[in-house]
């Protein structure tokens, strides 16, 4: 084969390379509003896709990148970093208790959040309950969505009787196709104005959210859910179904993305 042939074969490969990676969806988690450390090693830990312990989201990690998304690691945001994400996930700010020196979400992180999404971004924040997360300032940002997480602690459950923490009578909804029982363990409800919609209510306590705005979406739960510890099968019963709902999130997710 000619020189000049070999040549341009490997940079019409190269190009397709590049092309793939450009359309691959970027999934940026939050490493900055929640920035707790291990006080043994000083890592970074929790809530994040390279913990693999209960208290990571490796496994969530893994759905995402079955489907072809690339995971990131975010810190402050920024109209650049976010400008390269598609899907961005906050997961429990921290509170004093949590981190000493925490990152609050300010007025500069609420105008470049709200502008992303307005133009397409896809945000998904997985709150939790009262005494776990910082609700002040996130509630600054989740109110320019029609949100705002109740300072309060629903699905309390004693020990490992999970059945206190089990939701049934699932609505229609895509987040919940093939899905009939999830276990939702202490989570905030969440109070709803202009367009944001409930997904999932219960004895009139909305728990998980939704809404548009924009060009993009928002989708909020006041727990950080669906975490290693609560994914799989390694501590719930068999009935529970937290894994196919974990993907049928992800699925809707990328469902918002326009690529």
């Amino acid at each position: 084969m000619p020189l000049r042939y070999s040549f341009l074969i490997i940079l019409a490969l190269s190009f397709c390379s590049v092309q793939s990676l450009s359309s691959q969806v970027v999934v940026g988690l939050d490493n900055w509003f929640n920035r707790e450390t291990d006080p043994k090693t000083g890592k970074s830990f929790h809530y994040l896709w390279t913990d693999t312990q209960f208290s990571g989201y490796s496994q969530w990690g893994d759905i995402l990148v079955s489907r072809g998304c690339r995971l990131e690691t975010l810190g402050k945001p920024g109209k650049k970093s976010l400008g390269k994400t598609d899907i961005y996930i906050i997961a429990d700010p921290d509170t004093t208790t949590e981190n000493p020196a925490p990152n609050y979400i300010g007025p500069g992180d609420i105008k470049v959040i709200v502008d992303w999404v307005k133009r397409g971004g896809v945000l998904a924040v997985l709150a939790n309950d009262a005494p776990n997360c910082e609700f002040t300032h996130l509630n600054k940002l989740m109110s320019e969505f029609g949100m705002t997480f109740n300072h309060v602690t629903l699905h309390r459950v004693n020990g490992n009787e999970f059945e206190m923490g089990a939701s049934v009578n699932l609505p229609s909804h895509p987040l919940f196709k093939g899905v009939s029982k999830i276990y939702i363990k202490e989570v905030s409800d969440i109070s709803l104005s202009g367009n944001a919609k409930s997904i999932l209510t219960e004895e009139g306590k909305v728990l998980i959210a939704e809404a548009k705005c924009g060009k993009g979406y928002v989708f909020a739960i006041g727990d950080p859910w669906i975490y290693n510890e609560y994914i799989g099968h390694d501590r719930l019963p068999e009935s529970f179904e937290n894994r196919k709902a974990a993907e049928n999130l992800t699925g809707l997710l990328l469902s918002y993305i326009k690529k």
